[in-house]
């Protein structure tokens, strides 16, 4: 079945991946696959799965994780949804449900089955943001690591890769813990954000 969802045309496999029901049985609300993708992207934003307002809305990043992650890279929601610049793929397409903590962790069947079909026809990508502990384990090479450690290291991996803590608001004690993060990492990545798809049309 791989096999020949590597040889579809980029739309058709894009049309299987929304189409997605292999977690059915395990999703509270049912599938819904949130991605934004189109081989000229030439940034690639990973996160962990659509919370329920992503769910609800069908938009990526359309919460208060989204609006920090922007103010990150320095870029309004217009280009942030331009999907001819910049693709998001999570770890996991659909809504995965609440626990005690949170949201659930994506799905493991999802990865396995789309990711690497998809990252393979992204041949414009130069920056990938690896958000969370999901998206580095499976993006960033070496032995297991948190994510502090990771996000300190981002230096070797930069500029293919940065690593990121998750943008959401229950991250702000990380954020004041670690005042570096903003001091030294925003700026890099603001610029290089710049470089690849230009300042806000407002710029």
């Amino acid at each position: 079945m791989t096999s020949s969802y590597s040889r579809m045309p980029f739309d058709e496999l894009v049309a299987w991946v929304r189409q997605c029901r292999i977690c059915e049985a395990h999703l509270p609300l049912g599938p819904r696959p949130v991605i934004q993708i189109s081989q000229s992207a030439r940034i690639l934003v990973v996160g962990q799965a659509p919370g329920r307002r992503v769910h609800d809305t069908g938009l990526p990043f359309n919460d208060p994780s989204g609006d920090r992650l922007r103010n990150w890279m320095g870029i309004d929601r217009d280009t942030f949804y331009d999907e001819r610049k910049l693709a998001i793929l999570p770890m996991g397409f659909c809504y995965p449900g609440t626990g005690k903590s949170g949201d659930l962790p994506p799905r493991p069947e999802c990865a396995p089955a789309w990711r690497d079909l998809l990252l393979e026809r992204l041949e414009q990508v130069e920056l990938t943001l690896v958000i969370g502990q999901y998206a580095h384990a499976w993006h960033l090479p070496g032995p297991k690591a948190s994510v502090t450690e990771r996000v300190k290291r981002w230096r070797e991996v930069w500029p293919a890769m940065l690593p990121l803590p998750h943008p959401s608001p229950r991250n702000n004690l990380w954020l004041r813990r670690n005042p570096w993060f903003e001091e030294d990492v925003i700026p890099e990545l603001q610029h290089r954000v710049k470089e690849l798809i230009g300042p806000p049309p407002s710029a």
